[in-house]
């Protein structure tokens, strides 16, 4: 049976629920896994329902069919077919660690996106890419070339029709203009010790600081360097006995661990923005495994 993915946001409303419910059940829909949110404070509330049609019915149609559900509460919702993968494209400087992760979670099925190309402003993994048969665009930035490069970026978007534009340890501030086309379609990755150690080395200033926690945070990119809404976080602990090596490897495996989830989160619609936050609606044990194969 096809099946589908239902997102919605839209003001507090009684009925919400019971009015989506009833649709699914009156087009012939079993849902799956439902998660909703209704936040107090912004007054807006929030809802992804999987669900399987019984009688087949096409995204077409039940678009069509919701529409006065969707007109009673003014709501911004969109169907999805959740065997469509979304097409991806990761952009990389010289640090590949979350580069490898990704194409090693792409490979074995267990990141089902369709990456469409691979962007750097270094050669250093275009044989990693070329040899997982991907494309790759090569595009160096400088500061004099920076608005002709990102038009070039914007090229390979267009041309590949993606979706969402992964910075997997790309080491270049995009421009405004880029983060506002591409809003809410960019993810980015860094550690997160920023602001306390910003710069060169930050691994190094956290060990000579004695830090006890490294941590790693994924987000929306938006014109605000590195304080788009968060998506995804997580930390490990280090000690005394520790060397700066060690920091170094802690804090990438946490990155290209945070980053994998944060996109996953992303390609089945479970992220929704909530002013500068978001709301994450976390799988089901029972909905992880269809979503992890595809």
């Amino acid at each position: 049976m096809p099946k589908f993915a239902l997102t919605v946001t839209c003001d507090r409303a009684r009925g919400i629920v019971a009015a989506i419910a009833s649709f699914l059940a009156e087009q012939g829909c079993n849902i799956t896994d439902s998660s909703q949110f209704d936040d107090m404070q912004t007054g807006k509330f929030f809802m992804r329902v999987s669900f399987e049609s019984e009688t087949g019915a096409t995204l077409e149609v039940l678009q069509q069919a919701f529409g006065p559900v969707g007109a009673a509460f003014d709501m911004d919702h969109a169907f999805h077919d959740e065997s469509t993968r979304m097409k991806v494209i990761i952009m990389v400087s010289r640090f590949g660690h979350c580069l490898n992760d990704l194409l090693y979670r792409w490979r074995i099925g267990a990141l089902p996106i369709d990456i469409v190309a691979v962007i750097s402003n270094h050669m250093d993994y275009q044989k990693v890419v070329v040899n997982h048969d991907i494309p790759f665009h090569y595009i160096p930035v400088t500061k004099a070339n920076k608005p002709q490069a990102e038009a070039r970026i914007m090229e390979v978007v267009d041309a590949t029709s993606a979706e969402l534009i992964v910075l997997a340890r790309y080491m270049q501030v995009l421009s405004d203009d880029m983060c506002q086309r591409m809003s809410g379609r960019i993810i980015n990755i860094h550690h997160s010790f920023l602001p306390s150690f910003k710069g060169a080395n930050p691994y190094k200033q956290a060990y000579e600081r004695g830090v006890k926690l490294i941590g790693a945070t994924s987000h929306y990119v938006t014109a605000d360097l590195d304080e788009g809404p968060i998506i995804e976080q997580d930390i490990v602990r280090v000690t005394h006995a520790q060397s700066p090596s060690d920091y170094v490897s802690l804090g990438r495996d946490v990155e290209s661990q945070v980053l994998a989830r944060a996109i996953h989160a992303h390609i089945h619609r479970r992220v929704f923005l909530n002013g500068n936050k978001t709301v994450v609606f976390q799988a089901s044990p029972g909905s992880y495994a269809s979503e992890r194969m595809g």
